[in-house]
């Protein structure tokens, strides 16, 4: 089954919007610094995703976006290959959601000098470089073994 989702990254000029996964309960995410996305709705186009997501997540409201690359993560969850659409924002308008209200974690603007020192995902540390380097348009594959070890990992850039 294929899941397709969003991965949406945040920046003010200095630093990225970083998602600290340190709220729901059996969160494969638990404990990292993500940024911020999620799950395709029926109906929505990658856009449409990610800025809804942003909203739900931030309560910010993007103005600029770009479209950055596709990552696969085949079989990330039992059953399921997860097809992300990577963005990066540059403009955007709002008040950031309180810690409060966040339901999935702590959000913080972390400087660029300090993204890569998060622990995080072990290919995350790839896309943070590669959108921190404003390198091309990228197309990749992480492969994960069950202890969500990255065990394979390929990139096309164009």
């Amino acid at each position: 089954m294929t899941q397709l989702a969003t991965i949406c990254y945040i920046d003010n000029g200095e630093a990225l919007l970083l998602l600290h996964r340190n709220k729901k309960e059996n969160d494969v995410h638990a404990g990292k610094w993500i940024s911020v996305g999620g799950k395709l709705e029926a109906g929505e186009t990658p856009d449409d995703c990610a800025r809804r997501e942003i909203l739900e997540e931030t309560h910010l409201t993007v103005k600029e976006m770009t479209f950055r690359g596709m990552i696969t993560f085949p079989e990330f969850t039992p059953g399921h290959d997860w097809y992300t659409y990577v963005f990066k924002v540059t403009a955007f308008e709002g008040e950031l959601i309180s810690d409060e209200e966040s339901r999935e974690g702590t959000l913080e603007w972390v400087p660029y000098a300090q993204v890569l020192e998060k622990p995080t995902w072990e290919g995350d540390y790839d896309i943070f470089k590669w959108i921190l380097e404003d390198r091309p348009f990228f197309s990749a594959k992480f492969i994960y073994d069950t202890d969500n070890c990255l065990v394979d990992k390929s990139v096309t850039f164009y």
